[in-house]
C-alpha cells in the first residue's frame, strides 16, 4: 500500500510530474532561448550571442529542478525525508547557478583582453581556466555545505595529500612552474620558431602546463618538458629584426690590387643600394679585404636583410650569389678553389744508378756480371749465391 509511509498513488503522481515537466522541458527551454537569441541579435555585440549559447545547457536543466520542487511539495515529506528532499532541491539549484558560471567564463573572457599587453594570450588562457577551476571548487563546497559536510577538514586532508604526491611528483611541479615563468617572461608563443641547442628545434604549436609541443621542420611534434625551456637557452628566430649574410669569398693570388678594390667596392654599391638589405647605422655592414688563406685573398661579406622569413631570405642571398659572381667576372678574376703547389728541386737522370756493395762483399768475377737493369736486392741475392 506503501513506500516508507507514503501512498503509492502518490509515488506514482509525482513520477507523472516529473515525466510531464521532462517531456515539457525542450519547449519550455526552447521558447525561453530562442526568445534570448533574439535580444541578443539585436545587440551588435558579440559576446552576447556567445552568453546566450552558454547559458542553453543550465536552462534547459531548469524545468527538472522544477518538477522536482512541485514532486516534492505533492509528496508532503515530513521529517528526515523532507530535510533530504529540500537539501537536494538546492544542490540542483546550486549546480545550476555555478554551471552557468562555468560556462560564461569564455564569453566574458574578452574582459581579461587587456592583459595580453602585460601577459602573452597563453597567459590569458591559462587565466580563464584558473577561473574555471576557483567556480568549479566553489561550486562542489556549495553542495558539500548544504549536504553538512564540512569544507575546512576536507581541505586539511587534500594538504597532506598534496604534501606527498609533492613529494614523488616534484618533476611536474617543476615542468608546471616552468610553463609559467616562459608565458610570465614572454619567452615565445604560438607559431615562433625556437630551438633548443641540444633539444629541439621548430614551431611551437601549443603550450601545456606540463610541456610545449614544438613542431619540427619534418612535421614530426616533439614533447618538451618546461623544466627544458626554462632551464635551458632559448633561441627564438621569430624575433629576430632583421636576418644576417656572411660570406668569406676567396679570389685567387693572381688578382691584383686594383682588381681587389674593384670587387670590394662593387659588392658594396649592390648592398647599399639595394633595397632588400637594411642599412647603417641600423645594422652593421661590411665589405672588407679579410685575410690572407692557405690558396686564396679572403673577402669578408657581412650585412643583414630586411626581412626575415626564409624563403625571402634564401631569394635575396641568391641574387646577391648571382651580382658577386658577375663582379668577380667583370674584375677577370676568379674565385679560388683548395690547392698545393708542390716543388721538385731536382729530376733525376735517365741512367739507371749503380749499384756499389758494401766492403767486403764484392762479387767474384763470375758474379759481377750483373744487369743494370735489377734491382738492389735482386744484386744482392746474386752475391750471396756467388
Amino acid at each position: 500500500q506503501g513506500v516508507w509511509g507514503i501512498d503509492i498513488g502518490r509515488i506514482l503522481v509525482t513520477f507523472f510530474i516529473l515525466l510531464v515537466f521532462v517531456m515539457a522541458r525542450k519547449l519550455i527551454t526552447r521558447l525561453v532561448v530562442k526568445r534570448l537569441r533574439s535580444l541578443a541579435m539585436r545587440s551588435k555585440l558579440r559576446f552576447d550571442d556567445d552568453a546566450v549559447d552558454a547559458l542553453e545547457g543550465p536552462l534547459r536543466f531548469i524545468p527538472i529542478i522544477i518538477g522536482v520542487f512541485v514532486a516534492l511539495e505533492f509528496l508532503g515529506l515530513e521529517g528526515m525525508s523532507a530535510e533530504i528532499g529540500d537539501r537536494l532541491l538546492r544542490s540542483l539549484v546550486a549546480i545550476v547557478i555555478f554551471w552557468g558560471f562555468y560556462n560564461l567564463v569564455g564569453p566574458f573572457s574578452f574582459l581579461l583582453g587587456r592583459l595580453e599587453q602585460v601577459f602573452s594570450s597563453v597567459m590569458v588562457e591559462w587565466l580563464v581556466k584558473a577561473v574555471r577551476g576557483g567556480f568549479l571548487f566553489i561550486g562542489a563546497a556549495t553542495v558539500l555545505g548544504i549536504w553538512g559536510i564540512q569544507i575546512g577538514p576536507v581541505l586539511a586532508g587534500l594538504g597532506l595529500v598534496g604534501v606527498a604526491v609533492a613529494l614523488g611528483a616534484q618533476d611536474l611541479f617543476k615542468n608546471l612552474i616552468g610553463g609559467t615563468l616562459i608565458l610570465a617572461e614572454k619567452r615565445f608563443s604560438h607559431g615562433d620558431w625556437v630551438k633548443v641547442e641540444g633539444v629541439v628545434e621548430g614551431v611551437v604549436e601549443s603550450i601545456g602546463f606540463r610541456s610545449t609541443v614544438v613542431r619540427r621542420f619534418d612535421k614530426a611534434p616533439v614533447y618538451v618538458p618546461n623544466a627544458r625551456f626554462s632551464d635551458n637557452a632559448v633561441i627564438n628566430f621569430s624575433q629576430m629584426t632583421h636576418r644576417r649574410i656572411y660570406w668569406k669569398i676567396g679570389v685567387v693570388y693572381s688578382t691584383t690590387v686594383d682588381q681587389l678594390r674593384y670587387i670590394r667596392d662593387e659588392i658594396e654599391a649592390y648592398i647599399l643600394n639595394t633595397d632588400d638589405f637594411a642599412k647603417p647605422p641600423e645594422v652593421s655592414t661590411f665589405v672588407r679585404i679579410d685575410s690572407f688563406g692557405a690558396s686564396s685573398i679572403d673577402i669578408m661579406l657581412y650585412c643583414f636583410t630586411k626581412t626575415t622569413v626564409w624563403g625571402e631570405w634564401l631569394a635575396v642571398k641568391e641574387r646577391l650569389a648571382y651580382r658577386v659572381k658577375e663582379i668577380v667576372e667583370e674584375a677577370k678574376s676568379d674565385f679560388a678553389f683548395p690547392s698545393t703547389s708542390l716543388y721538385v728541386e731536382s729530376y733525376p737522370s735517365d741512367q739507371p744508378e749503380v749499384f756499389q756493395p758494401p766492403e767486403g762483399r764484392r762479387p767474384t768475377t763470375g758474379a759481377a756480371n750483373v744487369e743494370t737493369s735489377g734491382s738492389t736486392a735482386e744484386v744482392a741475392a746474386d752475391v750471396d749465391a756467388s
